[in-house]
């Protein structure tokens, strides 16, 4: 297991349904204001988060792979990185990614600054890329990459 908790962060007012049986304890926590971004967000589930480091994914990634997570956790753990995310090409992608809770201070100045994107927070952050060679080897079909935004992306 990747997480000793699980937090969902949820829109104001919104109660998403939660599994009975996951393998952590699940928590809701709510943005404070509606549609304010994916830095709100991640704000909200690292002064919610009671552990030092936050894997943080979206809820429309259904083939996160395991394997790559605890990749991801177990860097930001030898490696004190305050971020850790995965390398696609030259680019480095949001999500998934490992926060340090001690970063936060940096995702509330950015958000007060009018920020709301995590690209910027992990820029911020300094954040360490795993390289595609390495995190594909342990994901091949590079699910951990994929959500799903319109129907369409399900299939494909």
């Amino acid at each position: 297991m990747a997480c000793d908790e699980v937090l969902v962060v949820a829109a104001p007012g919104e109660a998403p349904e939660l599994p009975e049986d996951a393998a952590a304890p699940v928590r809701i926590v709510h943005d404070r204001e509606p549609h304010a971004g994916p830095l709100a967000g991640l704000v909200e589930g690292l002064r919610a988060a009671t552990t030092p480091l936050a894997l943080v994914a979206g809820g429309d990634m259904p083939e996160l792979s395991g394997a790559v997570l605890r990749e991801m956790v177990d860097d930001a753990h030898e490696t004190g990185a305050g971020a850790v995310a995965l390398a696609e090409g030259d680019d480095v992608r949001p999500l998934p990614c490992v926060v340090r809770r001690d970063e936060l201070p940096v995702a509330e100045r950015l958000l007060a600054d009018g920020e709301r994107s995590l690209r910027a927070f992990l820029a911020a952050a300094g954040v360490r890329a795993i390289p595609e060679a390495t995190w594909r080897a342990l994901d091949e079909s590079a699910g951990s990459l994929k959500d799903v935004d319109r129907p369409e992306d399900i299939g494909g």
